[in-house]
């Protein structure tokens, strides 16, 4: 009798208990050169756009919670999942909700880097911009997010990089001129006296913004894609734009999928979960998955049967790799 009772009560744990784990697999893919329910993925306002042909798929990670101890054993033994402790998906000094939200923001950031990226790409001029304050720094109060940043110390703006350059030789207590544009009106100025970096050694005047490189052109870019989370898009969203915005067709009408964080200047960063990504692009039809280069080796050992791959430092080098499919020709691989 005890012994049916153990195995009732070991089965009703196993059914019922969560464990501390996640299942990481094959996520959800979509084609960035078509339509999230009645809207494109990529859509531009006020620019003439060329037809596309293919496919241009980002791919994602599913992440599956609240496993019970039979259901994690389940996922594990298909051999399609793997487990993960929870704790590094949903960190216990945040709630749920701030988990979203942080992926949501990161998603967010991503579709600008994106659109930056390519915008730089097909040699739209650019801008600087104020990306955020400094909460207590000296700009605070004067500079807002958003405003143009035209020259500083008598120096022009034009690169973030330059602002850093501009402030070369001052010190706290310094006052400098800021030189600045907001919502398109005209040219303000203001005096900011710079203060000390935070925490830091550093021995230069601190202004205390983040600066931002944005397009500047007159016409408007808009991603629609709900309930997806994280900056791994990045890459794909980069070349549907360049895809879109220029005749012919980038990919020379291949299915091509692919995933990479970029950043705002073009350079493409490694992410996680290459495998289950892979996985999910194949059997969606893809042939050619575009691999940033520091998840090459991982890559390579779990790569599909049937999906080639093309590794990738910069948007110039997806590009290429584009272009090499489009010619039937082998891209650069891993």
């Amino acid at each position: 009798m005890t012994s049916v009772v153990l195995v009732v009560a070991f089965g009703l744990l196993g059914a019922f208990v969560p464990v501390p784990f996640v299942a990481l697999g094959p996520g959800p893919t979509y084609d960035t050169l078509g339509t999230d329910g009645d809207k494109p993925v990529i859509e531009v306002d006020g620019r003439q756009t060329f037809p596309t042909a293919g496919h241009l798929n980002m791919t994602t990670v599913s992440v599956t919670d609240r496993l019970s101890l039979f259901g994690a054993l389940g996922m594990w033994a298909s051999g399609r999942y793997a487990l993960a402790p929870r704790e590094v998906y949903f960190p216990p000094s945040k709630s749920e909700q701030e988990v979203e939200q942080e992926n949501a923001q990161a998603f967010d950031a991503s579709q600008n880097s994106a659109e930056t990226a390519a915008l730089r790409y097909l040699g739209y001029p650019m801008q600087v911009e104020v990306g955020q304050t400094i909460q207590g720094g000296p700009a605070e109060n004067v500079l807002q997010p958003g405003d143009q940043l035209i020259s500083a110390n008598g120096k022009s703006v034009t690169d973030p990089q330059s602002l850093k350059a501009a402030l070369s030789g001052t010190k706290p207590g310094d006052r400098v001129e800021i030189r600045f544009s907001r919502d398109g009106g005209p040219e303000q100025v203001a005096n900011i006296q710079l203060g000390t970096y935070p925490d830091s050694d550093e021995m230069q005047g601190f202004l205390g913004v983040s600066p931002t490189q944005q397009p500047d052109v007159p016409f408007d870019i808009k991603i629609h894609l709900a309930d997806v989370g994280g900056p791994s898009a990045g890459l794909m969203f980069s070349l549907a734009i360049v895809d879109k915005l220029t005749p012919g067709d980038l990919n020379g009408g291949k299915f091509v999928a692919g995933t990479g964080e970029i950043d705002a200047a073009g350079t493409v960063g490694p992410i996680g979960g290459i495998q289950f990504k892979m996985v999910k692009a194949r059997e969606a039809g893809a042939t050619t998955f575009l691999v940033p280069a520091e998840n090459c080796a991982e890559a390579k050992a779990e790569a599909p049967e049937g999906l080639g791959l093309a590794k990738v430092h910069t948007i110039e080098d997806a590009t290429k790799a584009l272009e090499a499919l489009r010619r039937n020709q082998a891209p650069a691989s891993c």
